[in-house]
């Protein structure tokens, strides 16, 4: 669980990358700990989840206006997030055209999600391997688009920072579940 500390900072990538390790170090604790039943347990009667669809695919919960009280999220719920999040980024450092919410399966509880997740952090460390120092401030459209004040470091602090909050919130969930039992 515990990330080295980082060298001495040669770039700014190189402390992006660090802290990115990081908080991946962090998820790995739950990723290796969670059990298929985590994903879909509810831990409240106002939460968002996914469910599964009549084609058998996994449709997630969703409003256009986010809703008060906010719902709280399933593991299901929080790891598709960060897939579509993830995916969408990915589509940008990469040059692609990005996805659609709704472009974006979840592939169900248990072992198939955590692979899914940790395929995304592969392609996202071979994304970063990609980027020189010099593209850190190129512009980028994620996650805001038209924002000329965007740029591609913005967006892998914004990754880092959505990682953590996502990890953390499965994290907790993942906790508060087993202490039930």
């Amino acid at each position: 669980m515990n990330a080295s500390p980082p060298p001495p900072s040669r770039t700014a990538l190189d402390l992006l990358r660090w802290q990115f390790d990081l908080t991946w170090s962090l998820f790995e604790y739950h990723l290796e700990r969670i059990e298929p039943d985590d994903f879909l347990w509810e831990p409240a009667t106002n939460c968002w989840t996914v469910r599964r669809s009549g084609d058998g695919t996994w449709t997630p919960d969703w409003a256009d206006t986010e809703p008060d009280p906010v719902p709280v999220p399933t593991i299901a719920w929080l790891s598709w997030h960060m897939g579509w999040w993830w995916s969408v980024a990915l589509d940008h450092a990469v040059g692609r055209t990005p996805r659609n919410r709704t472009d974006i399966t979840w592939p169900g509880p248990g072992a198939p999600t955590v692979e899914w997740l940790r395929g995304l952090r592969q392609d996202w460390l071979a994304a970063l391997d990609g980027l020189t120092t010099a593209d850190l401030d190129a512009p980028a459209r994620f996650p805001g688009p038209e924002d000329p004040q965007h740029t591609i470091a913005r967006m892998i602090t914004w990754v880092n920072a959505e990682l953590m909050k996502n990890v953390a919130e499965i994290g907790q969930l993942r906790l508060q579940r087993a202490a039930l039992d």
